[in-house]
């Protein structure tokens, strides 16, 4: 059994890694951390191999407490978490055994599982029996920006075009899309019979990678149109629905699904692509995710768990800036808990985004609560 440590600053994220990790039934979660700092006072009382270390801790990161880690222990192996593929050089100048990308796959973490037994059965001197290697996997990423990786690897696009038109496809998967109506998606100011010929070139390009990929025939043509047939892939924005959808109804049996799907929310639908066709996609998935967050606040509100409560009423405001509901959620839960002051202050922080942003004022409703609030 390999002996390990987590960190994240996250709690939900924290939670989701160890339950990944427990389900595995080869790692002992020795314990569980949300800080650097509370992991270095307690170094000399932890029995570990293994560290599974956040990247983008509050205070000390996941890269300074690395160091501290493997200077106290050269033994101990590092896994670093994150959602940027920006610090994998820092992460690998550190030796890290592996580097998981956050949402992490259950088939991605087994790979890595496998790597640090192979390394702890070295370093003890066992000859390593032969092993069936993972599967290989296929991860789609949406949310803020869209990324298609293979074995954690990025696949590398033709041209822009034919990344375009694949995230054209996986937005409209298993849906017939003619021809022209890709074209004037895509190509709208482009002289038709070119961008005609710059469809069929995309296509070939596009069919050739999925190939690659060991998804031979999963784009098809029929009736001048084109559909994408794929299955056996890992997509965020199609588990996110799929969690929604799933469970329509928030109760303590599916809760963690539905903390789950909100962790995958890293950002809007392919937001830092600037397609313009996105824009009714992304609407929609972001009302999915204020539905979603405010069933859970008023299940949490019912269940009387008051800091699970805050926390998504922060998170639905953090991604719906301008919602006075939430706002006055949030300051009748300061005002409640005797907590006046932040009541005030995440009012005068709406006030003055909406002002600077909207050249607006409250509502009436939310200036009587404000007002109430000051008279205590």
């Amino acid at each position: 059994m390999i002996r390990a440590i987590l960190v994240d600053d996250e709690k939900l994220a924290l939670q989701l890694m160890e339950r990944k990790l427990n389900d595995l039934g080869s790692v002992e979660v020795v314990r569980a951390f949300t800080d650097a700092e509370s992991v270095i006072r307690e170094l000399k009382d932890l029995d570990f191999q293994v560290a599974f270390l956040d990247i983008e801790l509050a205070g000390i990161s996941g890269l300074d407490l690395a160091e501290i880690i493997q200077e106290w222990n050269s033994a101990i192996h590092v896994v670093f978490i994150t959602a940027y593929r920006d610090y994998a050089i820092q992460a690998f100048e550190l030796a890290s055994i592996d580097y998981l990308l956050k949402p992490v796959l259950i088939s991605r973490l087994e790979k890595t599982i496998t790597r640090i037994q192979d390394q702890l059965l070295l370093k003890n001197g066992t000859i390593l029996p032969n092993k069936k290697q993972p599967s290989t996997s296929l991860k789609i990423i949406c949310f803020n920006e869209f990324g298609v990786y293979h074995n954690e690897e990025p696949v590398k696009w033709k041209t822009a075009k034919v990344k375009e038109l694949f995230a054209l496809f996986i937005t409209h998967l298993h849906t017939y899309l003619n021809r022209d109506t890709i074209i004037n998606t895509i190509w709208p100011d482009h002289d038709y019979d070119k961008a005609k010929i710059q469809l069929h070139t995309c296509i070939s390009h596009l069919r050739k990678m999925l190939d690659s990929l060991g998804f031979k025939g999963s784009l098809l043509f029929s009736n001048q149109g084109y559909t994408l047939e794929l299955d056996n892939f890992y997509c965020d924005a199609i588990e996110f629905e799929r969690l929604i959808e799933r469970n329509p109804i928030v109760k303590k049996e599916n809760i963690k699904e539905l903390e789950t799907a909100v962790l995958l929310y890293t950002g809007e639908y392919m937001e830092n692509n600037h397609y313009e066709w996105t824009k009714v996609k992304m609407q929609t998935t972001r009302e999915k995710l204020f539905q979603l967050l405010q069933k859970m606040i008023d299940f949490y509100t019912k269940e009387k768990q008051f800091d699970k409560k805050k926390h998504y009423l922060h998170i639905l405001l953090k991604y719906n800036p301008y919602s006075e509901h939430a706002l006055r959620q949030l300051m009748i839960h300061y005002s409640d808990e005797g907590n006046r002051g932040d009541a005030v202050k995440i009012y005068h922080e709406f006030l003055t985004h909406l002002q600077t942003d909207l050249g607006m004022l409250p509502d009436q409703t939310t200036i009587r609560l404000y007002e109430s609030i000051l008279k205590g």
